[in-house]
C-alpha cells in the first residue's frame, strides 16, 4: 500500500497548492474505509511541504516519489522515497524520514532519543536507526533491491525540518555515529547539504522509471536474509536444524 506515487515534478505543484495532504487523506480513506487522525493530516501538511521546498531548490523534478508507502509484512510507512538515476545511471532511491521535532535529550538506550511526543517526553528510535532499519529490511525482502542484473540501490536519511543541531547535540552523539555514516540525519539548517546529498544519488532523473521497477517488484527473502537466518538457527538451534533437515 502506498498513499501517493507519481512525479516529483507534480509533488511540488500539489504541495504548492496545498492539495498534498488532502490527496493523501482521499487516499487513506479509500484504501482504508476510515479517515486519518487529525494530527496526521497536520503532520503530512507541514513536512510535505517542507520536503518538497528540498526537492525544488535541489531541482530534483525528473525523478519518482512515492509517499506513505507500507512496509511489507509489518504496519511501518516509509516518509517518502524518491528514485532516480545517479551519475553513471545507475538506478537509485533514497527514503527520506521526516520529523517535527524541535529538541532532544539524550536516552541511556543504546538505539533511543528522548523527544516531545504526544504530550509528553519520550524515548524513540534516533532517526538514523529508524530509518537506517527500513532500508536493510527493504534490502532483504523486496526483490527490486536485490535481483537483476542492476538492483536498485537503496539509501536512506532522515530530516528534521524543525530542528537546529546545536553543540553536543544528542543527535549527533558518537553512539550513533555508524547509523549516521549509512543513513545521515538532516537539520532546518542542512538544506544545502540534504540537496547535495539527493543530487548525488539521484542526479540523471529518470526516476519515474526506477519508480516503476519498484512498483511492480515482488516480496520475497533474498538468499542472504535465508542464509543469516539459516546461520542462526543452526548456532542457537542445533536440536531444531538437525530435525528440520531430517
Amino acid at each position: 500500500m502506498r498513499l501517493y506515487s507519481g512525479s516529483t515534478k507534480q509533488f511540488v505543484a500539489d504541495s504548492s497548492l496545498n492539495q498534498i495532504a488532502e490527496k493523501l487523506k482521499n487516499s487513506f480513506f479509500d484504501q482504508m474505509g476510515y479517515n486519518p487522525s487529525p494530527s496526521e493530516i497536520r503532520s503530512w501538511r507541514n513536512s510535505l511541504m517542507a520536503m518538497s521546498q528540498v526537492i525544488q531548490y535541489a531541482d530534483l523534478l525528473d525523478h519518482g516519489v512515492m509517499l506513505e508507502y507500507q512496509i511489507p509484512l509489518t504496519s511501518l510507512r516509509l516518509d517518502c522515497l524518491f528514485s532516480g538515476l545517479d551519475s553513471e545511471n545507475k538506478p537509485n532511491a533514497v527514503i527520506v524520514e521526516l520529523k517535527q521535532w524541535e529538541l532532544c535529550q539524550r536516552s541511556d538506550a543504546d538505539n533511543e532519543v528522548v523527544t516531545f511526543l504526544g504530550g509528553t517526553d519520550r524515548e524513540v528510535l534516533h532517526p538514523s536507526v529508524q530509518v537506517d532499519n527500513y532500508r536493510q529490511y527493504l534490502e532483504d525482502v523486496h526483490t527490486a533491491f536485490y535481483e537483476g542484473e542492476i538492483p536498485v540501490v537503496l539509501n536512506s536519511c532522515s530530516y528534521l525540518h524543525n530542528y537546529r543541531f546545536h553543540t553536543d547535540d544528542p543527535l549527533l552523539d558518537d553512539k550513533f555515529s555508524v547509523q549516521l555514516e549509512r543513513s545521515p540525519s538532516f537539520s532546518a539548517d542542512d538544506v544545502p547539504a540534504l540537496s547535495e546529498y539527493l543530487q548525488d544519488k539521484l542526479k540523471e532523473g529518470n526516476g519515474l522509471e526506477v519508480l516503476g521497477k519498484i512498483e511492480q517488484s515482488k516480496y520475497r527473502p533474498s538468499k542472504k536474509l535465508m542464509d543469516h537466518v539459516s546461520g542462526i538457527i543452526k548456532v542457537d538451534f542445533p536440536w531444531f536444524s538437525r530435525h528440520l533437515i531430517g
